[in-house]
């Protein structure tokens, strides 16, 4: 990506950010916004880039837009009206903030929260969105215009938002799309997972004392940094303790270790935080034989009293096990068989299995049921061969 091509893309958010603060319409916001980008991207290569370009950008989209509305019938008054005020741009954080907290509004499905965060707050274009998960551009393209009615029609308020977390919640799903597909032959995704940590750092520059987002941010360094040692040259899957611990990137360990250490000190301590921090133990053992699990249980301990839930369980079943033994684990894990949505989730099944097979049990059908409910090609095939080494 070239330097402009870089300006323009960090630059678009907020533009597109203010149009809407002042116009309350996406739809034609973003295609203004689109407009003023491909001006820039002709203009000032020759003419150079203006001393403000988020001004510039912003005026020229303004311009298109009330263009626009001009030549609607429908939208003559107000286009006289918007035409005599002018769009300042707001504080770089506000906009962009409003922006994400509109993209993860509560009307929207998850899968739309995450098309037109990446759409409008990441600028990918329809096309990539689609690939990378798999659907055509046709498809992809009609939930983002849905979700952008939906809301419109919900009068949804351009502010700031007091709380982050549905925001921090969609940077999450959108990173594990990334670190593990849930279909198709490729473990990761790479360019989602990427995509998730970049808009995370934007969240963390405008947020810098918010722990949660420190945390999350840590949380997506610790574990993208392990990427290259998940898998083999063929493609298949290798589990974290099978893992050559010298091929995680040493950089983003550091920088994820040094992001734990500063917020769990500094800030009230939460979900992501937590989770990071049982990410920095894992990245702190020189071999998996290394590891403190002692230490990793007492955080799930933490994790379980702010978020109890299934996969949180999950998790610590196998923390207890390597501590206590894999007869503590199951005990752990032996609720989940009661909740209905657990019992169709290919990893309650794998879990089970790891932990029959460490207490010498029968483990081959729990590893066949968990490759059976996977769609993750990889997953499928380490599973089926875990199950076809027990015999």
């Amino acid at each position: 990506m070239t330097g402009l091509e870089d300006l323009l893309r960090r630059l678009a958010p907020q533009v597109l950010a203010a149009l809407v603060r002042r116009y309350r319409d996406f739809e034609a916001a973003e295609d203004a916004t689109q407009e003023a980008l491909l001006a820039a991207a002709t203009r000032w290569p020759a003419d150079g880039v203006p001393a403000r370009p988020d001004a510039w950008l912003i005026t020229v989209a303004a311009r298109k837009l009330t263009d626009q509305l001009r030549s609607e019938e429908a939208s003559r008054r107000r286009s006289a009206r918007v035409l005599s005020e002018e769009v300042a741009p707001a504080a770089e954080d506000d906009d962009t903030l409003v922006l994400f907290a509109l993209c993860c509004h509560p009307s929207l499905t998850p899968a739309s929260q995450i098309a037109l965060t990446l759409r409008a707050v990441g600028g990918l274009t329809t096309g990539e969105i689609a690939r990378a998960f798999l659907v055509p551009e046709r498809t992809m393209g009609q939930r983002i215009a849905r979700a952008k009615q939906k809301i419109k029609a919900s009068g949804a308020r351009f502010v700031v938002p007091a709380d982050m977390r549905a925001v921090l919640h969609v940077l999450y799903l959108i990173f594990n799309e990334g670190y593990t597909a849930t279909s198709g032959e490729s473990l990761h995704r790479v360019e989602l997972a990427r995509e998730a940590i970049r808009l995370t750092r934007l969240v963390h520059v405008l947020l810098p004392a918010d722990g949660e987002v420190a945390g999350l941010l840590a949380l997506m360094l610790l574990t993208d940094a392990r990427r290259a040692a998940r898998t083999r040259a063929d493609g298949s899957l290798v589990p974290l303790a099978d893992q050559d611990r010298s091929r995680w990137d040493r950089s983003l360990v550091e920088e994820g270790l040094a992001l734990v250490r500063h917020t769990l000190t500094h800030a009230r301590v939460g979900v992501y935080q937590v989770e990071a921090a049982i990410a920095a133990v894992h990245a702190e053992a020189r071999t998996a034989a290394e590891t403190d699990w002692r230490q990793i249980v007492g955080l799930y301990g933490v994790l379980s009293s702010l978020d109890p839930n299934p996969m949180v369980t999950l998790n610590r079943a196998v923390a207890v096990a390597m501590v206590d033994g894999p007869d503590a684990g199951l005990a752990v894990l032996a609720p989940l068989a009661a909740d209905a949505r657990m019992v169709r989730h290919h990893r309650l099944h794998a879990v089970r299995a790891h932990l029959l097979e460490m207490a010498g049990s029968v483990a081959r059908a729990e590893y066949q049921e968990a490759a059976r409910l996977t769609t993750s090609v990889p997953e499928q095939r380490y599973l089926r061969e875990r199950a076809a080494q027990l015999g």
